[in-house]
C-alpha cells in the first residue's frame, strides 16, 4: 500500500506541464472543510473579544485573622494563603480603620512558594478593620477582594443622634437638628446674643488681666466690668431657651432631671455658676479674672459638639483654644471701638499692641478650625453636603474677610495713623456677622442623621428587597427578599456584594447571607419569596456604597440587581 502511494506521487512529479493550459486542481476533502474553519475560528475569535466574566484562577483559601473575626487584642499581621502561586511584583495589602484609612505603610510580604501574602500591623486600637487585597495570579489573573474583622469592643460613632440632647431625656421623636428651619429663628437669635455677650466679656477680661495700669486701663474696666454684669442674662435667655425646646409639652418634674441628672443639665448649671461669679471676681486682681475668664470658656467647650468626639482631651481642648481665640480678638476689637469713640490717641496706641495679638488670634482660629473639621467630619466632602458644612464655609469666608481689614489696618497703625473708623466698623460689623453664624452653626449637627434602608425592585423575572438597619457605618442587620417565578425552582444561591465608591479600588466585601423564615405578609402572584439575612460590621466606614445582589436560578440563571446609598 505504501508502495502504491510513493509511485502515484512519483508520476505527478514526472508528469510534464503542458504549455498554454492550467490544469483543474482536484476540490480535497479538506479544501471543502475550510470555509467551515474559518468561520468556526471567526467564531471562537468574536467568543474571544466578547466581553465574558472573568473567572480567578487564583483563590483565597486562608485567612489570619478569619473573615468576621471578633479579635480580643490586634493582631501582629495579616496573611492571606491562596491556592496557586501569586506575581511577586505587583499587588497590595491593605489594612484600613474606620475612617477608610491605612493603619500602616509597611510593604506586602511574599513567601518563599509565592502562595501567600502578608503585612506587619502595628498595634492597633478597639476598632473595626477592612482588609483589602489586589493581587495578580501567575498565570495573569487578577484577584480582588475586601472582609473586615473586629478588635476589643469598639466604642459607637459619632452620629447626628448624639447631638440630640432629647435622647439623654428619654424623649422620642424629636431628631437632632441636621437643618435649618424658618420657625427657629428666635432660637438662633438668643444663640447669637449668648455668643456675643460670652466672648466680649471673656475677651475684655483677658485684655485688663494683661494690660498694665496707666492711660486707658480705667475705661478698659469700666467697659470689661459692664460686659461682666451682662453676661450672665445672656447665660440666662441662652439656657432657658435650649430648655424650653428640650421639655416643651414634658412634665415639670422633668425639670429637675434635666439639671441633675443628664451631663448637658449639669454642664449649663456650672456654666450659669461662673457667669454669675463674674460679679465677684469681675473686679478680683488679674490672674483671678484671667482664671475666671478661662473657666468659663472651658464650661462652653464641655457643653459643645466637641464633647461628643474621641479622643475627648483632643476635641476639647481644640474647642476650648478656638473659643480663647474668638475672645481675644472679640474683645479687643470692641474695646478699641470704645476707645476710638472716647480716646482717639489711646486708641492709636492700643491699636499699634491689639493688631498683632489680633493676627496671632486669627491664626489660632484658623488652625483649631481646621481641626476640628477635620475631627468632626469623615470627608471634606461634607462641606458640601451638610447645612453645617455650608455654615462653615461662610464663616471661613467672613474670617478671611476680617483678616484682610486687620491686615488694612494693622498698615494704617505702622505708618502711625489712627485706625480708620470705616473700617473699625466694617470689622467690627463682620465679628458680629460670624457670631450670629456662630450661634446657628453650633446648634445644626455636623452629621446628617443616618437612617434605616429599605430599597425594592420589581422585574419580570425577579423582585427583591434590601434592608440595612440601622443604616449607619459599622454594625448593621441585612435582610434580603427575592422573588422568583414559582415554577422556576428557586434560588440556588445569593450572594450580596459591597462595593465603596470612597475607595473604589477596594475589592467587594461579602456578606455571608444565610436563609430564615421571615414573618412579613408580603408576596406577590404567581411569584415565591425566599429570605435570607446577615448582622455584622460589613459596612465599616461613612462614605457612598453600591450593594449588588447576584441571584442564581436553579436552572443555572444569573441575575443582578445594584443599589447605592451613603452612609454619614
Amino acid at each position: 500500500m505504501r508502495n502504491k502511494k510513493k509511485d502515484e506521487r512519483g508520476r505527478l512529479r514526472a508528469e510534464p506541464k503542458r504549455a498554454g493550459r492550467t490544469r483543474p486542481r482536484r476540490l480535497t476533502r479538506a479544501a471543502l472543510d475550510m470555509p467551515a474553519l474559518v468561520a468556526g475560528l471567526l467564531v471562537a475569535l468574536l467568543c474571544a473579544l466578547s466581553p465574558q466574566p472573568v473567572e480567578a484562577h487564583a483563590a483565597a483559601i486562608g485567612y489570619t485573622p478569619e473573615p468576621g473575626a471578633q479579635l480580643d487584642r490586634s493582631p501582629a499581621r495579616i496573611e492571606i494563603a491562596f491556592n496557586e502561586a501569586l506575581e511577586t511584583g505587583i499587588g497590595t495589602l491593605e489594612v484600613l480603620d474606620s475612617d477608610s484609612r491605612p493603619v500602616t505603610r509597611e510593604a506586602v510580604a511574599f513567601s518563599e512558594d509565592r502562595r501567600t501574602i502578608a503585612l506587619a500591623l502595628p498595634s492597633l486600637p478597639e476598632g473595626v478593620y477592612t482588609v483589602a487585597y489586589r493581587v495578580v495570579s501567575a498565570d495573569g489573573h487578577p484577584v480582588a477582594s475586601s472582609y473586615v474583622f473586629v478588635v476589643g469592643d469598639p466604642p459607637e460613632r459619632v452620629e447626628a443622634s448624639d447631638f440630640d440632647l432629647h435622647r439623654q431625656l428619654g424623649h422620642e421623636g424629636h431628631g437632632a437638628a441636621t437643618a435649618l428651619s424658618a420657625g427657629d429663628f428666635f432660637h438662633y437669635a438668643v444663640r447669637a446674643v449668648y455668643y456675643i455677650l460670652l466672648t466680649a466679656s471673656v475677651g475684655l477680661m483677658l485684655w485688663q488681666a494683661l494690660t498694665p495700669s496707666g492711660s486707658g486701663s480705667a475705661l478698659l474696666e469700666r467697659t470689661a466690668w459692664t460686659a461682666v454684669q451682662i453676661l450672665p442674662l445672656g447665660v440666662l435667655l441662652h439656657v432657658f431657651v435650649q430648655v424650653d425646646e428640650l421639655l416643651r409639652g414634658e412634665p415639670l418634674a422633668d425639670w429637675a432631671k434635666l439639671f441633675t441628672q443628664t451631663t448637658i443639665g449639669l454642664q449649663w448649671t456650672v456654666l450659669l455658676a461662673f457667669a454669675f461669679a463674674g460679679f465677684a471676681l469681675g473686679k478680683a486682681d488679674g490672674p483671678l479674672r484671667a482664671v475666671w475668664a478661662l473657666a468659663l470658656l472651658a464650661a462652653e467647650g464641655f457643653s459643645g459638639h466637641a464633647a461628643a468626639y474621641r479622643p475627648a482631651w483632643y476635641a476639647l481642648t481644640l474647642d476650648i483654644a478656638h473659643l480663647i481665640a474668638s475672645a481675644v480678638w472679640a474683645g479687643g476689637l470692641v474695646y478699641l471701638l470704645v476707645l476710638w469713640r472716647a480716646e482717639r490717641p489711646e486708641a492709636g496706641r492700643f491699636a499699634a499692641r491689639f493688631m498683632g495679638t489680633a493676627w496671632l488670634a486669627l491664626l489660632l482660629l484658623a488652625l483649631t478650625g481646621v481641626l476640628q473639621t477635620l475631627l468632626f467630619l469623615p470627608g471634606l466632602d461634607y462641606l458640601l453636603i451638610t447645612p453645617w458644612g455650608a455654615l462653615l464655609l461662610i464663616k471661613t469666608g467672613l474670617v478671611l474677610l476680617a483678616a484682610a481689614a486687620g491686615a488694612l489696618l494693622r498698615r494704617g497703625v505702622r505708618r502711625r495713623r489712627l485706625p480708620s473708623g470705616l473700617l473699625l466698623k466694617g470689622d467690627a460689623t463682620l465679628m458680629l456677622l460670624i457670631l450670629i453664624v456662630v450661634g446657628v452653626f453650633t446648634y445644626v449637627s455636623p452629621l446628617p442623621a443616618n437612617e434605616p434602608i429599605s430599597r425594592h425592585q420589581m422585574g419580570q423575572t425577579l423582585h427583591t428587597t434590601l434592608q440595612v438597619s440601622p443604616g449607619s457605618p459599622g454594625d448593621n442587620t441585612f435582610v434580603v427578599k427575592v422573588w422568583l417565578p414559582e415554577d422556576s425552582g428557586g434560588a440556588s444561591a445569593v450572594e450580596l456584594l459591597l462595593y465603596s465608591d470612597r475607595r473604589g479600588e477596594l475589592g467587594p466585601i461579602e456578606v455571608p447571607l444565610e436563609r430564615f423564615e421571615g414573618d412579613e405578609a408580603e408576596s406577590f402572584i404567581g411569584f415565591a419569596r425566599e429570605d435570607y439575612r446577615a448582622a455584622g460590621p460589613y459596612l465599616p466606614f461613612p462614605g457612598q456604597w453600591r450593594a449588588e445582589l447576584v441571584v442564581y436560578g436553579a436552572d443555572g440563571t444569573k441575575q443582578m440587581r445594584s443599589e447605592t446609598f451613603r452612609l454619614y
